[in-house]
């Protein structure tokens, strides 16, 4: 599974053994205890990566190979392609933009994602360096 934390400033992707069914139950209970609402419905997400990573090859492959359509990409400029997602939300609110986005891929595909995804971060970090 793989787990998108959505904050003010960006968000975080990180991969999970654990399945949708625990994370959803463990997070309406939590709410529960603390008198939160929670708010958790199907919805696609999208992200940017740079249209230049070595890892993006690997990643449209597996896409092609995806019955359930789960993912998608398509050049969003010249130099991003979006990667489209099928999956949960979980929030506090409807209206908020902070919160999870959780969705299950086949693994080569969650793991092309996150490799994608982690070298779009540590390009991003060194731009930052040398600024």
């Amino acid at each position: 599974m793989l787990k998108f934390t959505y904050t003010e400033t960006g968000f975080h992707l990180e991969r999970l053994a654990q399945s949708i069914d625990e994370l959803v139950a463990w997070r309406a209970i939590v709410a529960m205890r603390v008198g939160v609402g929670v708010v958790i419905e199907p919805i696609a997400a999208s992200f940017l990566l740079p249209a230049d990573l070595a890892g993006l090859h690997d990643l449209e492959a597996e896409a092609r190979r995806d019955p359930s359509e789960a993912i998608s990409l398509c050049v969003a400029e010249e130099e991003y392609l979006e990667v489209t997602l099928r999956g949960t939300w979980i929030s506090t609110d409807s209206q908020s933009a902070e919160g999870l986005f959780v969705t299950v891929l086949r693994d080569r595909a969650e793991f092309y994602i996150l490799k994608c995804w982690q070298e779009a971060q540590s390009e991003v970090s060194v731009l930052k360096e040398v600024d």
